[in-house]
């Protein structure tokens, strides 16, 4: 599958159900990318169990997670897409790269804060970073995708790359952020001060991809805005309403100035039905898609996609023992 082209990795985790903010904010540009680019995706599921979980419940959200990418458009025989789980390559070099690691890198990261904090701290919550750098470099990615909260693990896979580079030789590429034209910012309807979350308790606060047309009208209808009357794109003085002049402009493709004109005036409660007739609209071909998927086939297709990137991520891993010392004698 690996081409003259420049390799994007992404991965997303398995917990919770997929809402538009992952959607518009990722993985609308991840099925763009396909066209472009050698993409590999993965739902990464060791990166999942940092925090308690049911073994059979985890395993339907597994292959949720799955079934709901392919729903978006992420197709099989266009990117290696795979579960992480299922590449031992990823821990493997995740453990040589932790050697590399420095402690005090690792005590600044400020999700390992945040999560700690949450739902207390472990080993695999501590060195998660390292993980996700193994993600990134056991197939060369050149590019990753990221949004604002993970730029400091891209960073600390950029420099990881550079302390491995000069002291075992040019082995990695370092990677580079890869920033979208347009994405949207889509944040909680319950507290547009807050990013919308999977995990959030509040379940009016996020628009599942698969939530009803009804249920999508209901949750948009709730979304707190504020008192003055008036549509318009101000996040300091009215983020409800820049909110959802984000979700429109991302479900309809319209600039968001050519919105706020439309709709300066016409009322927040027309306003809302406007917002929730798009995104109803924009989902529609997800759920449709997602309804129309055998979990057999996926099972089926997932287990290949593991297959091909033990494959490839082999190859790459074969260089990394020899130079490292660690190959067979």
């Amino acid at each position: 599958m690996s081409d003259d082209r420049q390799t994007v990795f992404s991965g997303l985790q398995p917990t919770g159900n997929i809402h538009i903010g992952n959607y518009l904010g990722a993985l609308v540009n991840w099925v763009k990318l396909q066209d472009e680019y050698d993409t590999i995706y993965c739902v990464v599921d060791l990166h999942a169990i940092t925090v308690g979980y049911d073994p059979a419940e985890y395993q339907k959200e597994r292959l949720e997670a799955a079934k709901m990418l392919m729903a978006c458009g992420i197709d099989p025989n266009r990117s290696l897409f795979y579960f992480q789980s299922q590449v031992p390559q990823h821990a493997e070099l995740s453990w040589i790269l932790g050697t590399m690691t420095p402690t005090g890198v690792l005590n600044r990261m400020t999700q390992y804060k945040e999560k700690a904090e949450a739902a207390g701290a472990n080993l695999g919550l501590y060195s998660y970073p390292v993980l996700m750098a193994a993600d990134i470099l056991l197939y060369r990615a050149n590019l990753v995708p990221v949004g604002d909260d993970q730029r400091q693990h891209l960073e600390m896979t950029r420099d990881l790359a550079e302390r491995f580079n000069n002291r075992f030789g040019e082995v990695f590429p370092i990677p580079d952020a890869l920033i979208p034209e347009k994405s949207a910012r889509v944040m909680s309807l319950a507290d547009p001060t807050s990013k919308m979350s999977k995990s959030h308790a509040n379940e009016k606060s996020r628009v599942l991809l698969l939530d009803s047309p009804d249920v999508i009208r209901k949750k948009i209808k709730s979304a707190v805005t504020d008192s003055e009357p008036t549509v318009r794109y101000d996040w300091n003085a009215k983020p409800g309403i820049s909110n959802l002049l984000e979700i429109m402009s991302g479900c309809t493709g319209r600039s968001i100035d050519d919105l706020a004109a439309e709709y300066e005036t016409a009322g927040y409660g027309a306003f809302k039905e406007a917002v929730a007739e798009s995104v109803a609209n924009k989902l529609a071909p997800v759920r449709s898609a997602y309804q129309s998927l055998d979990d057999a086939e996926v099972a089926r297709l997932m287990q290949k996609g593991a297959l091909d990137a033990r494959t490839r991520a082999e190859g790459f891993q074969q260089e990394i023992r020899k130079v490292t010392g660690l190959s067979a004698p």
